[in-house]
């Protein structure tokens, strides 16, 4: 469980996010936190995927002036990372105790009670997402609804589980070489942007690998072990209330499970966005295609205030700045690439 008595907080500017930093300790170790915005808002955590942090993670859906109208006008965002995920993260021993997905969910429990926060939302990556909504589930009090980035729900199947094992043991004894950039890189990214012998990286892809090595490889190496040790939550997903939006590309690894989450949510509860030519981490590869969604979802929770006015022709800051036409994928231009809305079939059962 959770021991919120074991927290305190040391903080100081962090100069590339515009937030402030803050460590705190709970009892399975210590955890990162990036504030950004009015603490008197609404609050918004996020939780990144294996061996990134809420910059590297979220940056791509943050920093557009669109997102900033929508998210940190109605937002105090508070970004969790990993242990040991910070920028200059010292290793962790090798000797501590290696903490499990539950331990990494009751962290940002312990997160709450120190900021004193209520009901938050949640938005979560990849492993990240399978975190919030464990979080979810386990204290559904304290959510007010999940925006899912390529979420997984299942213990690794046998292929996920090579492909953890060969980048765990490479991890362990060569650190963060070639061989492991290669594998995260594909498990984020789609072809379209991972380039080839005639087509170059992107930049984006470029800049991943080169913050790639400024993560710490024992601390990487522990938050993969406990993402190998994930349990099943299928069957409990069954039992969240909460609203949630998934947003998966149709080139993720991820997303006939992120398929199978929607499913099980029902459309009473859940709204799912696919993303064409894109990998699991939409929020870097195409986070314009969120945006619109994003901003119908909020809207649910009375959580969206138009601004006045905006200084970018695109901010979708209000009804009459969105044409309908837009959410369709041939009117969307040149720059979006075509969005497939989809919901589940059919609802949730209700219990009697």
């Amino acid at each position: 469980m959770a021991d919120s008595g074991h927290s305190i907080s040391v903080t100081f500017p962090s100069f590339h996010s515009g937030g402030k930093e803050h460590i705190i300790r709970t009892g399975c170790g210590s955890v990162s936190v990036t504030v950004c915005g009015d603490q008197e808002k609404p609050p918004l955590i996020t939780y990144p995927d294996l061996a990134l942090n809420h910059m590297s993670c979220f940056q791509g859906l943050f920093v557009s002036p669109e997102s900033a109208s929508l998210l940190l006008h109605n937002f105090c965002i508070y970004h969790i990372n990993p242990p040991g995920h910070e920028l200059g993260a010292a290793s962790i021993g090798i000797d501590d105790p290696v903490p499990s997905m539950e331990d990494l969910c009751d962290q940002i429990l312990v997160v709450l009670n120190y900021f004193r926060l209520g009901s938050v939302m949640c938005m979560g990556a990849m492993a990240g997402a399978y975190i919030v909504t464990l979080f979810s589930i386990k204290y559904s009090e304290r959510v007010t609804g999940l925006i899912l980035i390529s979420p997984i729900c299942k213990a690794p199947s046998w292929t996920e589980r090579f492909y953890n094992k060969l980048t765990s043991k490479t991890l362990y004894y060569y650190g963060i070489c070639d061989l492991v950039k290669e594998l995260l890189i594909h498990r984020y990214f789609s072809k379209e942007v991972c380039g080839n012998p005639e087509v170059p990286e992107s930049d984006m892809v470029l800049a991943c690998r080169k913050l790639l090595d400024e993560r710490d490889s024992i601390n990487v190496w522990r938050y993969l072990q406990a993402i190998d040790s994930r349990r099943d939550i299928t069957e409990e997903l069954k039992s969240l209330e909460c609203k949630t939006i998934i947003f998966v590309g149709d080139s993720s690894p991820f997303h006939d499970e992120a398929l199978q989450i929607a499913e099980i949510l029902g459309t009473n509860c859940s709204a799912l966005v696919e993303v064409h030519a894109c990998g699991s981490m939409v929020t870097q590869e195409q986070p314009h295609a969120m945006l619109i969604p994003l901003e119908n979802f909020l809207k649910g929770f009375g959580l969206y205030r138009p601004c006045r006015y905006s200084n970018s022709p695109r901010s979708p800051l209000g009804p009459s700045c969105i044409d309908p036409e837009l959410l369709y994928p041939e009117k969307m231009g040149l720059k979006l690439k075509p969005i497939k809305l989809r919901v589940s079939p059919q609802p949730r059962a209700h219990k009697n």
